[in-house]
């Protein structure tokens, strides 16, 4: 049915842009109408790989907790088991989305953008019986530098829950920086 109305809507908004000349205030008022049925139309329809939005998660080395592998979820379902020393990215469809690790107080609430980066780093907390993951928002230049520099690994495949959203493969920052030297 909402196929239906954004085919119709669509539609009547090209029939009057292409068929009648409207007053500049006619077309102005509708423009709105046209973006929204563009919009209904991209969100009805899945992302190409162009439009999704990249989540980098990672977690530093550490001695401490390294037996532990907590979770990671987006929207509640798990995406993959993060290891120690290792990383790796979400490839997501634009929109809201709630990510959070094993610690259910903790999270972020993200509205992610096509062709967008954002990077989220797995901590380790202490609890009563075992350690538990939090997930905290790093800014860009941060993330890229502690990637880089903490020589961190892709996660091990065995690890990835959903393999359709999950990527594992190598990242590199900088390295076209490096080459234009």
């Amino acid at each position: 049915m909402k196929l239906l109305f954004t085919c119709v809507l669509t539609f009547g908004s090209l029939a009057g842009f292409g068929f009648a000349q409207q007053p500049s205030t006619s077309s102005q008022s509708s423009a709105p109408q046209a973006e929204s049925a563009t919009t209904a139309a991209t969100t009805t329809q899945p992302a190409t790989q162009a439009e999704k939005a990249k989540v980098y998660f990672y977690r530093y080395k550490q001695y401490a907790g390294s037996a532990l592998s907590p979770s990671v979820y987006c929207d509640e379902a798990e995406l993959a088991r993060m290891e120690n020393g290792r990383y790796f990215t979400a490839k997501l469809a634009p929109g809201k989305h709630t990510f959070r690790s094993n610690d259910k107080q903790s999270g972020a609430e993200v509205d992610l953008k096509p062709g967008q980066e954002y990077f989220l780093r797995v901590e380790l907390v202490a609890g009563f019986m075992k350690g538990h993951g939090r997930l905290v928002a790093v800014v860009p230049e941060q993330a890229r530098f502690e990637l880089k520099a903490k020589n961190l690994k892709p996660l091990d495949a065995d690890k990835v829950t959903d393999k359709e959203k999950v990527s594992i493969e190598q990242v590199t920052f900088g390295e076209e920086e490096k080459a234009s030297k």
